[in-house]
């Protein structure tokens, strides 16, 4: 059985190989690279690594050959929807036999400035015929460490979302699932809603206040004043509409989900919420 990962060099794909390691030998695992550069410490630490681009079909095909189960790691927004057709298309031609994707929160049933390309990724990995496992992410805890800081520094977390829940949870928590999923040591369910816990913008500068030690208020801004407060605080204006655009998605529920998916796939709890928080800023 080979095992391939891509997205290998970055901070996801990275956490999954380490949790891969421990559910299957290292000798089946394969790591996909942009460069080889990029993943030499990969190779140093016993890893196989091929070369392969979202954007070069004919380099993906000759990655994901003689691989049987398949991490698709989303690709960064842009051209997202051509590269990731690439993908699907050469896993289908190398007869890869399950992928697990990347996917988004209540992908299928939200309309945001995110989730468009996953859906339009799962309708493409169905229709292939590959068996499947869609990993609807909720929020990485550390999207937020920006907000997070800016707030130790002043004192006031700054945000727009209203009193709309996130089931915010570590990226490790998410890498530990998918490797838990693409090891295959138990059956997987073709849709997996990874959601922590749900709280809100409030109980997160709670959560702030008691893993500092420092008072934090939460103030809800509207839009406008919102990217005004980014601003006076060093957040250059592309910045900061561009966390407005993710605030306003919050705020109109997009990720209030919440499901047993995510513990019952890892067979534990997730990280209590202030020790979260304090993992995140390194406190």
């Amino acid at each position: 059985m080979t095992y391939l990962v891509t997205g290998a060099t970055g901070g996801l794909g990275g956490y999954v190989l380490g949790y891969l390691r421990n559910l299957v030998p290292s000798s089946q695992i394969v790591a996909l690279a942009r460069s080889r550069s990029k993943a030499a410490d990969l190779e140093k630490d016993g890893i196989a690594v091929r070369v392969g681009d979202y954007s070069d079909a004919a380099s993906l095909r000759k990655a994901f050959e003689g691989v049987d189960r398949m991490l698709f790691i989303s690709g960064a927004p842009g051209n997202r929807e051509a590269e990731h057709a690439n993908v699907v298309d050469a896993a289908k031609a190398e007869g890869v036999s399950f992928i697990a994707y990347t996917s988004f929160a209540n992908a299928g049933n939200v309309d945001n400035m995110l989730s468009s390309d996953h859906q339009f990724t799962e309708d493409l990995i169905e229709r292939s015929g590959i068996a499947h496992t869609f990993l609807r992410n909720n929020w990485y805890l550390e999207n937020e460490e920006t907000l997070l800081r800016l707030a130790l520094e002043s004192g006031e977390l700054d945000f727009s979302a209203g009193d709309a829940t996130v089931g915010w949870a570590l990226k490790r928590e998410y890498a530990e699932a998918a490797a838990q999923v693409l090891a295959g040591l138990k059956a997987s369910p073709s849709i997996l809603e990874l959601s922590g816990p749900a709280h809100t913008y409030r109980q997160l500068a709670q959560a702030l206040s008691r893993a500092s030690g420092k008072s934090i208020e939460a103030r809800d801004l509207d839009g406008t004043h919102f990217v005004q407060a980014m601003g006076a605080a060093g957040i250059p204006e592309a910045g900061a509409k561009g966390i407005l655009g993710i605030q306003e998605l919050i705020k109109a529920g997009d990720l209030e989900l919440q499901s047993q998916d995510f513990e019952a796939v890892l067979g534990h709890s997730l990280t209590a919420f202030d020790e979260a928080v304090k993992e995140v800023l390194h406190l």
